[in-house]
Order: structure tokens, then C-alpha cells, then sequence
């Protein structure tokens, strides 16, 4: 007996000895707070529970999956040289010889795409293959391939390039996977990845900092992505793919003091590039809604003066003569308000509004005159195709 209670004895201080030890350096074994003491206001804290998920420390998955499918493209175009006015006078020729310089040269210029089609397709920038009458794309594996021009739109910077699978028959063309924008918010992990300076394919990291920027006066139809990824010379219409290396814009501009990598970039958002690419490989171009007129935004000072509770909608600047507006009895100083029952905020936004309509169909737009609030049907044309000076 004096045995047994020996042996339970032991027992129980070796037990008591090991929950000391466990309580003082592993409390959470036992459920317990470790060291923190309890919070003198109420505070929401995330849970210590397994759920939570560190970041990650990598995106080379990511990077592994898109890269194969943004391309480096070359493009060069003829330049007609100056043909000095004696070049054929026989006495010229005597002193300076028979030899004359060729009258074509070519100049040459880079930038990055996206394939996003099985069938060879590319979405790039239009500036970067306007004007050019020959194209080649790089693959990361060095070859390279003659491309074709399908179509672009200069008015969203927007080209689509093929490459024709028939030609290239053994070509395996790696298309990219495309996001979904209603997926992306604001401190989203997203990656840019072009050819910058024509180093060679790079991927530089960053975060969405905003959604929807426009007013900026780098397209005429604008809706940007945000970001603090580095876009420099030669990354325009190469990839901003998120953490998972799904496409969800089109790398296009940077806004820099310096110059440099060092400011904001921009893209276009994927769900407007592939609306753009999908009409022009139905169509070869870009339809938008069009009425003909001018307007301008609607300052306070303006609003005063014309005596507007605020300083929502566009003022009509000007209308052309024969134009939709023109029949539909919109005339210069009166201010649109909505189109369509979608609120008119400024005339970016009636801009976007305009183009979204189809031609040939009638719309509503309700207009203040003075103080007077009026609809007018107006019936949509098609908006012509302005071009642009190349950059």
C-alpha cells in the first residue's frame, strides 16, 4: 500500500510539474492568451486560428503561367529620304561620282503584346504599331514570327495583331488566361510584364491603386487601371496579369515628373480591351454611338452664373450643323443632364455614354434650357473614325 501511494504521489508531481512548464511556454496548448493582456475598449481582431493565410512570399507561378504569352514586337516603317534636286545633272555626277544613297530607309521602333487566342491573336497598343508596314513578334523563346495587322482603334489605344496558324502550323501559340475585372479591387497584387528599354522580357510588381481613372488626356475613351507596377518605354501592350497570372489589363502609359519608372501607371482594363478586340476581329473596326457636339464641363463658377443647382451634367459648346443633335433641337448652352435615364456627370461621362449607344437606334436625352427641363428623341449615328498624330 505504502508502495501504491508512493507511485501516485510521483505521479502527480510530475503532471503538475509538466502543466507549469506547459502553461508558462506553450498557453495557447491549453487555450489561453499568450502574454496578452485583456483590452480596455472594444476591438475587432482577426481570428489566431489556422485559417489565416500568410502572403504570399512569391508570384513565380503566376509569372511561370503568363509569360509565355506576351511577346516582344518589332515594327519598322519606310521613310522616303530627301532626293537632293541635281542628283541627275551630269556635271554633278562628275564631281561627286555615280554613287547615290538609296532613296527608302527605315525606322524601327518596339513594344510589347498579349496573345490571348489559341488562333494567334494579339492585343497590343495602337501606338505601338501604327504606321508600320512590317511586324514581327518575339516569343520568350527567342523565335520569332511575321504578324499581320487585323485591325486597330486609336480613340482606346487599342490594336490586335494575328499571327496566322496556317503558316505556322507547328507554332504551339500559348494563350493567356483572361481575368475578370469584377474580381479586381483596390490593393490587389498585380504584375507588368513587357520588354522595357528592349532588355528583354521583365516582370515588375505592384498594387491596384485605383479603378475607373479618366479626365487624364492620354485616350479619347478612357477607364484605367491604377497602378504602381513600373511601366516603362517598351512595356506599352504588354500584360498586367493579377497574383493567379490571369491578364486583367493592357499595360498602355506612366505618368512620371521625371520621366521614368518612378510615377503611376495605366492600363486598360481587360473587359474593355476584349469588347474593342472582339469587334475589331468581327468587324476590322471599332462601332460607337455619335450625335455631333461639342461640350464642356460645367465649372462652379459657370453653375452661378447660369443660375443650376449644381454643377452635374455637360454644356453644350457646340452642335454640328446636319448632325444628330442637330436634328434631335439641341443647341449650344443647353446643358444634358441624362442619356437614357443614366445620369450625365460631366462630359467624359457623356462621352462614354454617346459611344455606348447603338447606331440606328432612337434615344432619350433630357436637357435643361435656361430653367426650362425638356426630352428630346434623338436617333444615334455612327461615330466616324477620327485619327490621331502618332506619338
Amino acid at each position: 500500500m505504502r508502495k501504491f501511494w508512493l507511485i501516485f504521489a510521483q505521479t502527480v508531481t510530475v503532471c503538475l510539474a509538466v502543466l507549469f512548464v506547459v502553461s508558462t511556454l506553450k498557453p495557447e496548448w491549453l487555450g489561453k492568451p499568450s502574454g496578452t493582456a485583456p483590452s480596455i475598449v472594444a476591438l475587432q481582431e482577426s481570428s489566431s486560428s489556422g485559417e489565416t493565410q500568410l502572403a504570399a512570399s512569391s508570384y513565380r507561378d503566376a509569372a511561370r503561367k503568363a509569360l509565355p504569352s506576351v511577346v516582344h514586337i518589332f515594327t519598322s516603317k519606310k521613310i522616303r529620304a530627301l532626293r537632293h534636286p541635281l542628283i541627275d545633272d551630269p556635271l554633278f555626277r562628275h564631281f561627286f561620282g555615280e554613287r547615290q544613297e538609296s532613296q527608302e530607309q527605315r525606322n524601327s521602333g518596339l513594344g510589347s503584346g498579349v496573345i490571348v487566342s489559341s488562333k494567334g491573336y494579339i492585343l497590343t497598343n495602337y501606338h505601338v504599331v501604327e504606321a508600320a508596314d512590317q511586324i514581327e513578334v518575339a516569343f520568350n523563346d527567342g523565335s520569332t514570327y511575321r504578324a499581320k495587322l487585323v485591325g486597330g482603334d486609336p480613340e482606346s489605344d487599342l490594336a490586335v495583331l494575328q499571327i496566322d496558324p496556317e503558316k505556322n502550323k507547328s507554332l504551339k501559340i500559348p494563350a493567356i488566361t483572361l481575368g475578370q475585372m469584377e474580381n479586381i479591387l483596390v490593393g490587389d497584387v498585380v504584375l507588368a510584364i513587357g520588354n522595357p528599354f528592349g532588355v528583354g522580357q521583365t516582370v515588375t510588381m505592384g498594387i491596384v491603386s485605383a479603378l475607373g481613372r479618366s479626365h487624364l488626356g492620354i485616350n479619347t475613351f478612357e477607364n484605367f487601371i491604377q497602378t504602381d507596377a513600373a511601366i516603362n518605354p517598351g512595356n506599352s501592350g504588354g500584360a498586367l496579369i493579377d497574383s493567379r497570372g490571369n491578364l486583367v489589363g493592357i499595360n498602355t502609359a506612366i505618368y512620371s515628373r521625371s520621366g521614368g519608372s518612378l510615377g503611376i501607371g495605366f492600363a486598360i482594363p481587360i473587359s474593355t480591351a476584349k469588347n474593342v478586340m472582339e469587334q475589331i476581329i468581327q468587324t476590322g473596326s471599332v462601332t460607337r454611338g455619335w450625335i455631333g457636339v461639342e461640350a464642356q464641363e460645367i465649372t462652379k463658377e459657370l453653375a452661378d452664373s447660369f443660375g443650376l443647382p449644381d454643377a452635374n451634367g455637360a454644356l453644350i459648346a457646340g452642335v454640328q450643323r446636319g448632325s444628330p443633335a442637330d436634328a434631335g433641337n439641341i443647341k449650344p448652352g443647353d446643358i444634358l443632364l441624362s442619356i437614357n435615364g443614366k445620369a450625365v456627370k460631366d462630359p467624359q461621362i457623356m462621352l462614354d455614354l454617346i459611344a455606348s449607344q447603338k447606331p440606328g437606334e432612337t434615344v432619350t436625352f433630357k436637357l435643361r434650357r435656361q430653367k426650362t427641363l425638356f426630352d428630346t428623341a434623338i436617333l444615334i449615328g455612327k461615330r466616324p473614325i477620327i485619327r490621331r498624330d502618332a506619338r
